[in-house]
């Protein structure tokens, strides 16, 4: 179940009120008139099954409750109501099917926004990773996985191509790009100092290092990996599923992939270094394109449900 606390102009409470009350799946309605005061309003509370909350808050927005007030969502992990179980009931559909679209905007365009701290965290995974592929330990490997933000910004690629939202895009690819050419520009000064203190060397890079050398040699398993990582990925997004999100994480290559390239360009290893930019080029393509596959697969899922809910005879 959803709740939703919405501050409402008051000359449209009545039509938020009978948008609610429509809506199958709804319950646990509250208006307390006047008691809004920034902005003023009527508050309106009610509770609505994940399955019909798409539908209501499209609804809402259609009414502009969120331009001349407020809408906020939030989950409810427990609610103890009869009347609860009997709205998640009437909704159509299966709870972890449904994808609230305006919630899955919103965590995206957090997740994809260029700041100080992505950008820390982009630079302090490559680092791990370089040192993971210099010493060819694959414990460092997935701790830099785990560590990288970068799906946060696919995710938001692909959202934005599925709900044709340009600025979303532009945001979320401004973020992949200069994340990862920051990391690996700080990365290679990295590796320089690391070699100047003699803890790098390139006979390690050059070594048959048997844990990491598939990280710049990429081959058609990569691509497969990062299809199946988009879509476990996009999946764990839309469920709300963050434990399968930090699985996804540490199975493609797309941070070690920049930081070998960060340390082949301080020794100018140019087969490495190109070899590491087709593999992150080719992951990061493959998770774009199952995110997006995977968030149309949902909407048709979605309306093949609806529609057949719609069909069925109600008691």
């Amino acid at each position: 179940m959803l709740h939703l606390r919405m501050i409402v102009p008051p000359d449209r409470t009545s039509a938020a009120v009978q948008l609610i009350e429509s809506t199958v799946g709804t319950t646990h309605l509250v208006v307390l008139t006047g008691a809004a005061r920034d902005p003023s309003g009527d508050l309106v509370l009610c509770d609505v099954a994940r399955e019909a909350g798409d539908e209501l808050l499209h609804g809402l927005r259609q009414l502009r409750i969120d331009e001349d007030g407020s809408i906020a969502v939030e989950n409810i992990d427990l609610s103890l109501s009869t009347r609860a179980d009997a709205a998640e009931h009437e909704a159509p559909g299966e709870p972890a099917d449904a994808v609230i679209w305006e919630q899955l905007a919103g965590a995206t365009h957090e997740e994809s926004t260029l700041s100080i701290t992505y950008s820390a965290f982009m630079i302090l995974a490559t680092m791990i990773a370089a040192c993971g592929v210099v010493l060819d330990n694959a414990i460092l490997i997935v701790g830099a996985m785990a560590v990288g933000p970068e799906f946060g910004p696919l995710a938001g690629i692909c959202t934005a191509i599925v709900q044709r939202a340009p600025k979303l895009a532009a945001r979320s690819l401004i973020a992949l790009l200069v994340g990862f050419a920051a990391a690996i520009v700080a990365t290679t000064v990295f590796s320089l100092g690391m070699d100047a203190l003699d803890l790098f060397s390139r006979a390690q890079l050059d070594a048959d290092r048997p844990n990491t050398r598939f990280i710049w040699q990429p081959d058609p398993f990569s691509f497969v990996v990062a299809l199946l990582a988009g879509a476990a990925g996009t999946l764990s997004l839309t469920s709300a599923k963050s434990g399968a999100l930090v699985g996804v994480a540490i199975s493609v290559t797309t941070v070690p992939a920049g930081a070998n390239a960060a340390v082949a360009l301080s020794y100018g290893e140019v087969g490495q270094m190109w070899g590491s930019v087709e593999q992150l080029l080719l992951n990061l393509f493959g998770i774009v394109l199952a995110g997006v596959l995977t968030l149309y697969g949902q909407k048709l899922l979605w309306r093949t449900q609806r529609g057949r809910w719609r069909r069925e005879p109600k008691l």
